[in-house]
This record gives structure tokens, sequence and C-alpha cells, in this order.
């Protein structure tokens, strides 16, 4: 409890110090993004008595930002590049609302200089750096030949534009493998490949480039040595136009998959004071190389001996900023608004607390279990965490909504504070139980298999950890071992709810569960049971009712969430990330329901089915040609990705049942073996 009052005091003790005239910087913003960054923007504006405006596509239409905000403006159709990549329909809109300033978010044109320039030129601020800095740190190569003039290490690469596969393959042999190909105007993990050898550099060559096209309109890419078992820890910086930058501590965001971060942590649990302390120096150095103004980020990689390079700068607000608003208190939309309207920072580096800690994963529509591959479609059923002090969601969704193909799957960002690590991530461990998803696959699974891992929890993290950890796919065996006596006993209660029992119930049960029989006792009444099981004894209180999605319980004195769905006659149970059937009998009817046989599932071996909804950007193979296992078969797009599929085993293609440039559901055949 005490943890929950340090953290609601701190940011109820910044706020009022920022506003000194008492007046909102602007009567009206327009955010020039989507989803649940521009939701995040809008939720400060309201703070700060600002009017609103959201931009949307066509696919957008009755998207959660364009309910929330004052006013709308369509601005094209689904394709970002038709629309939210538009900077003049997006400087028309400022000029037919009347929007003094754009707030950029993450993506998209936040970090487009030209986007810059065209909203100063009609007279409109840009909530962020201007045009100068941008160029000069957001592009990855001119950013590394800064840092290097400016006397900052930098992990070795060639920092020059690759013409052609050849030349990368020449430079990657150069420098010495395992190098990593990266879009120079690339972020959010698009646009990177790690090459091993000369053929892994020719195909990163191509996906990289085709990849940085389509997500950034820039196909230049470069390469630069890669560094193995490192860790990825950025400075969040803080820039006003009055010569003041502030370092606001560090995040850990070295939890990674394909690039693209998982688990981002505010402190992090590897660096000591000195080296947090030359970090944000070095940040602040380099920030003010440029006359930097606004939220930016400097990236580095830490190797074992907290020896740290700058990879790059982000010159715009970062997903992951709401651990570092838990930790230090500070709202740093709000200080990015008031810095755009000329106003000085409120504070000194030396008026900064590091308080707490705090933890965020990120929630997307994709099925851990089928390599992560994205999910799209309505959110059947969605609740989120009861918000507070200790639990944070940022989220751009409601109930009914979609998960569009057209953009990035996330659904929300989840976060948790403590007064420790490791109260921040069992508070997030409560919170992933507590977040009900149905209509897409989600990632809850992985999140939370994630923070059960021993070796997280320890803090041993590098950004090959998920690499290491789950070698070979995530599966159900990587989730918290299930404890299969207490979802039986939880399973049975929710029987006796259902069927509206009352006074004292006394029942012997066989619960099959996942098929396999737990026989247990349950006594009790109301809301307080005994259940003896396998020579276990537990009481469980609980005041679940029938229809309640989330089942909140004491087993034994700890707080138990588990969600629950009625599936036909049975119930299905998902708690800590695992899935379990459950059907409720009577000893007699467990005896016949063991005889009864179960259906085989089809045989799909002989197909290559896709496995997303996207489109089938290439076939790389004909009829009755023989491959490989590990040969590539097809390109499947979808979300800007390019996901490529290989055989799993030595055959011939029998059948082509997709063409080039198809548009492809879950599971659709693509191909047929002999």
């Amino acid at each position: 409890m005490a943890a929950k009052k340090k953290a609601a005091t701190k940011s109820a003790a910044v706020t009022p110090a920022l506003s000194a005239s008492g007046k909102p910087p602007f009567a009206k913003i327009l955010i020039a993004n989507r989803g649940e960054i521009a939701c995040r923007v809008m939720r400060t504006c309201r703070k700060l008595g600002i009017k609103t405006v959201a931009v949307y596509s066509e696919a957008d239409a009755d998207a959660l930002h364009v309910r929330e905000a004052d006013e709308k403006v369509l601005i094209g159709p689904p394709p970002s590049a038709q629309s939210y990549l538009q900077i003049d329909r997006i400087v028309d809109a400022c000029k037919a609302t009347g929007a003094e300033a754009v707030h950029p978010g993450y993506g998209f044109l936040s970090e487009k200089p030209e986007f810059q320039k065209a909203l100063a030129e009609a007279g409109i601020v840009f909530i962020g750096p201007d045009a100068f800095a941008m160029h000069a740190m957001g592009d990855k190569i001119e950013s590394k030949k800064l840092a290097q003039k400016a006397g900052v290490s930098t992990v070795p690469g060639y920092l020059h534009a690759l013409a052609d596969a050849n030349e990368a393959v020449k430079v990657a042999r150069d420098i010495g493998y395992p190098v990593m190909i990266k879009a120079s105007a690339g972020g959010g993990g698009k646009g990177m490949r790690i090459a091993y050898n000369d053929e892994e550099a020719r195909e990163g060559f191509g996906s990289a480039t085709n990849e940085a096209k389509a997500s950034f309109a820039d196909d230049r890419v470069f390469i630069e040595k890669y560094v193995e078992e490192p860790r990825h820890i950025e400075i969040q910086v803080m820039a006003d136009g009055h010569g003041n930058c502030l370092y606001l501590w560090e995040r850990e965001c070295s939890i990674q998959r394909r690039h693209q971060k998982v688990i981002e942590e505010a402190p992090s649990p590897f660096l000591d004071a000195a080296t947090r302390k030359a970090m944000g120096e070095e940040a602040v150095a380099l920030a003010k190389a440029v006359n930097y103004k606004s939220a930016g980020t400097v990236e580095f990689i830490v190797d074992k001996n907290r020896n740290f390079y700058f990879l790059e700068m982000n010159t715009r607000l970062q997903v992951e900023h709401p651990v570092t608003e838990l930790v230090t208190g500070l709202d740093l939309v709000e200080l990015m608004i008031r810095v755009a309207a000329g106003e000085k920072l409120p504070l000194q580096q030396k008026d900064l607390k590091l308080d707490g800690w705090a933890v965020e994963a990120r929630l997307y529509a994709e099925d851990p279990f089928r390599n992560f591959l994205p999910s799209t479609g309505r959110l059947v059923k969605y609740r989120e965490p009861e918000p507070g002090p200790d639990v944070r969601v940022d989220s751009g969704v409601y109930e009914g909504g979609e998960i569009s193909m057209f953009y990035d799957p996330m659904i929300a960002k989840l976060c948790a504070y403590g007064a420790t690590r490791l109260d921040a991530i069992e508070r997030m461990r409560r919170a992933l139980d507590e977040f009900y998803v149905r209509g897409v696959s989600h990632n809850v699974p992985f999140l939370a298999a994630l923070m059960a891992h021993p070796r997280f929890r320890e803090g041993r993290l590098t950004t090959n950890f998920i690499a290491e950890e789950f070698k070979g796919g995530f599966t159900a065996a990587h989730l918290p071992p299930a404890d299969p006596v207490m979802l039986a006993s939880l399973a049975s209660i929710a029987e006796t709810v259902r069927n509206a029992r009352v006074g004292k119930v006394t029942a012997e049960r066989v619960v099959m569960l996942n098929r396999q029989p737990i026989a247990l006792t349950l006594t009790g009444s109301g809301s307080d049971y005994q259940v003896d099981a396998a020579e276990r004894h537990l009481r469980l209180e609980t005041n679940w009712i029938a229809g309640e999605p989330l089942l909140r319980a004491r087993v034994d004195g700890r707080h138990v969430v588990v969600q629950i769905d009625a599936v036909g006659s049975g119930w299905r149970l998902v708690h800590e990330g695992g899935q379990a059937e459950a059907l409720v009998l009577t000893p007699r009817q467990a005896e016949l329901y063991a005889l009864m046989p179960v259906k085989a599932a089809p045989d799909t071996s002989k197909f290559l089915l896709s496995p997303m909804p996207g489109l089938l950007a290439s076939l790389a193979v004909s009829e009755g040609q023989e491959v490989k296992a590990g040969e590539a078969l097809a390109v499947v797009e979808a979300m800007k990705m390019e996901n490529v599929l290989r055989a799993v085993h030595d055959g011939t293609v029998k059948t082509l049942h997709a063409k080039a440039g198809d548009s492809l559901r879950v599971d659709q055949k693509i191909l047929e073996f002999a």
C-alpha cells in the first residue's frame, strides 16, 4: 500500500508546478497518429484544457481515438501511405480545424523533417524537435557520423547506404560476421536483419530493403557489427528552447523478439550509479550538439562489463515512455507540449528522483504458439485490468472494435509499478490474469511466461534472451506450472454457482481437466468452500457470480484471478497464460466419459497453409519441384512485415493452390506436397 501512495503523490506533486500562467499552452492540438498513442496524448490535452483533433483513415472510422477527440478529419484510404503519411492532408486538416499545433506521437511522420518544415511554413507548431535535429539524429547513418565527431563511442560499421546485395556481402565480410543490416530510416524492429553468412546477408538485404520501403518510403540500408550478448538500454532526455536539457534516467529494453521490444522497465537492473550518470551525461551532450528541443531517446548497446556504445537517437516520444513517467512522476507529453509553446523546463537535474520500479508489457494481436503470427479481427470481448497507482493501461481499442491488417497489431501497453523490481513483476503477473481478450489471438501467454521466468526475475537479460530461452519457438511447456487441483476446484465451484445451488454443499466430483480425471470432494456454502483432493486440502473463498469473465478467489489466503468461460456443458479456465478445459461430472458420469473416443484432428502435413491473413507476396517454387527442409517456399506479407514460409521436411511440390498477389485467410492452402 505504501508504494501506491508514493506513486499517487509523485504525479500530483509535479503537475501544478508546470502551469505558470494558468492558461493552456495551446487552444487546440491535432494528433497526427492513431491508436493508443493518439488516445494517450488526448488524455494529457484534456487535463490541460486543450481541444483535440483526430485524423483517421477509412479503416479507422470507428476507432477509439476518433471517438475520443473533439473533432475528426478523414485523410484517406486504409493504407498508411495514402493517409497517415500524407503531409499535405494533415496540414490541410490543421487549417480546416484551426489547430495551432500538432503532436505526431511515434511512427508515421513523427521523425520526418519535411513534416516539421511543412507545418512551420503553415504557421503551425510541431510538438517535437526541429527539422535540423530530426535530420541529424533521426537518420541512423548520419547520427552515427555525428556521434563519432562528438567523440561518442559507436558500434563498428559501414556508415553508408548499400547499393545492392553484392555490396552487402562485401561489407559484411570486411566487418566480420555476424552483422546487422538496418534500415537507415527504420524503427520498431522493421527493416532489420541479422546475417551470419553470405547467403543470409543477401537475403537480409532484400527483406530489409523491401520492409524499409514499405514502412518508411526510404529503402536505404546499412551494415554494422552485431554485438552478441548485448543489453539494450536507453536514456530519456528532455530539453527546452532555453538551453536546458535533462536526462530522466534509463529504460532497460533488452527483452526483444525480432528486434521488436516486448518488455521494458525503469530503471535497469544492470546499471550502477556511475554508469547511469555517465550514460545520462553523454546523452545530454549529444542532444545539445544539435540544439535538441523536446523529448528524445538516446539508445545504447551495453556489454557485460557495462561498456556502452551509441546506437541511435529517436527524435520523438517512445512507445515505452510510461515506465519513465511512473518512476519520475512526470508527464512527458505535458512537458513536450509546454516546451513547444516556449516554456522553460520547470526543474533541474538535481530535482529529479528515481522512485520505485515500473515494468511495461506490450500486448499484441498475434499468436505466440504459431511463431507470433499477426492476428486480425474483431475484439469480441475486451476488458482491461482496473487502473490505479500501481497499474496503468494505455490502449486505443474497445470491445467490438477491429484489429486491422493495415497497421501495427498492438492491443495495449500494460504497466505495473512497485516499490521494488519484484513487486512490479508480481503486480504485472496479476494484471495479465485480469486482461480479458477474446476474438483475436494475443500474446498474453508469452508475457506471462516471461514474468515467471527465473532468469528474467533475476535480471540476467540480453537482447538474445528470447532466442536463448525459447529455442524452437514458444510452446505451452514454457508457461508457469499449472496447479490442476486448484483449477479443478474452481471449476467445481463455478458449476455449483451456475446451477444455483443454495445452502450447504457436499458433493463428490470428478473434474475432467484436459481429459485427465481429478477426484475431489467439495463442501461449504455461500462464498467459503473446502476441497479435498489428491491428498490436498484447499480453502477457497470467492463471491463469483455466474457470467462474470473473471473468477477472483483467495486460495489458502493467496489472491488468485482466473479467466473463466462457459463452453458447452463445461468450462475453459485461463490462468498465468495457461488454458485448461474442465468438465465437472459425477463419478458415474466420469466412468462413461472415459469410454468415449477422441476425434482425431485432420491431417494437414501435406499442405503449406497460410499462418495468417495477408498477401501472398511471392512463391519461390513450382509444381513438380523438389525442396529441402529449410528451403524458402513463399513470402506472406502482413502488417508491413515479410514472413518467409519454409519447408519443414524434404519433399516434392505437387500442386499450387494460390498464386502471387492472392489475398490469403488463416489456414488457406498455398501448396500441396506429393
